[in-house]
C-alpha cells in the first residue's frame, strides 16, 4: 500500500486482514466425530403415540449408528427415569455396550440412565439445545416409524403398540434398504443368487419383503 502511496495505520490493515482471513476450526466437528467413531456410537430418542382414546403412549428406541441397527425398543405408558434404566440394561445384555450414547436433554432420561451408563463404561453425550441434527440417524428412524408405520394404524393400548413396533423394526433391519448404507440393509441376509421372487407381506401388507426362494 505505501508502493502505491496510500498510508494506512497497522491497526486498519489488522481490522481489515481479520475479516478476510478464514479461521480454521480449533477442534474436531462432530460429523468428523461421528464418522470416526460410528462403530461404538449409539443413540436413543423417544417417539410419543396415542392410543384409541387418544392416550400417550411412549417408545423408546436404540440404534446403532454405523448400521444404523435398531438393537432395543421398548413402550410404555409412563416413562419414569427409573424405567428409562432399566430399559438401558435390558439393551446392553452380557456386557455388550457402546462407548458412546447420544441422548437429547428430555427430562425423562433423568440422572438415573447417566449414572448406569458410567457404571457400564458408556460416556453419554447430551445434544445442544434445539440441535435435532446431533441425534439425526434416530431422528430419521423415528420419522420413518411414524410415515411408513403408525400414521396407517390406530393403536388400541401399549401391547399392540410394541407388537407393532417390533414388527416394523423387524422389517427395517432386516428388508428395507438404507441409502446411507448403498441400498443395503442393516441386518445382512443371505440370499440365494437364483430362484423366484416371493413377496411377503409386513403388518399385514402395509409393506412388503422380496425375497429369491430356491
Amino acid at each position: 500500500m505505501l508502493k502505491l502511496g496510500i498510508k494506512a495505520s497497522k491497526r486498519t490493515v489488522q481490522k481489515y486482514m481479520r475479516a478476510a482471513r478464514t479461521h480454521p476450526p480449533g477442534g474436531q466437528r462432530w460429523s468428523t466425530f461421528l464418522r470416526n467413531h460410528a462403530c461404538n456410537v449409539w443413540a436413543c430418542d423417544f417417539l410419543q403415540a396415542y392410543d384409541l382414546f387418544f392416550r400417550p403412549i411412549f417408545t423408546l428406541v436404540f440404534i446403532e449408528l454405523a448400521t444404523r441397527n435398531v438393537v432395543f425398543a421398548a413402550t410404555t405408558r409412563m416413562p419414569s427415569q427409573a424405567w428409562v434404566a432399566q430399559q438401558l440394561r435390558n439393551a446392553t445384555p452380557l456386557g455388550v455396550a457402546p462407548k458412546f450414547l447420544i441422548r437429547d436433554r428430555d427430562d425423562k432420561f433423568g440422572t438415573a440412565l447417566d449414572a448406569l451408563a458410567l457404571a457400564t463404561g458408556i460416556r453419554v453425550i447430551r445434544t445442544a439445545v434445539r440441535a435435532p441434527n446431533m441425534n439425526a440417524i434416530c431422528e430419521r428412524f423415528l420419522g420413518a416409524l411414524r410415515r411408513e408405520c403408525l400414521d396407517h394404524i390406530l393403536v388400541l393400548d401399549d401391547r399392540h403398540l410394541h407388537r407393532v413396533v417390533t414388527e416394523y423394526i423387524r422389517y427395517f433391519n432386516a428388508a428395507r434398504p438404507h441409502q446411507g448404507l448403498r441400498q443395503q440393509t442393516p441386518v445382512p441376509a443371505l440370499r440365494p443368487p437364483e430362484g423366484n421372487i416371493v413377496a411377503l407381506p409386513v403388518l399385514g401388507g402395509l409393506h412388503h419383503d422380496y425375497r429369491r426362494v430356491a
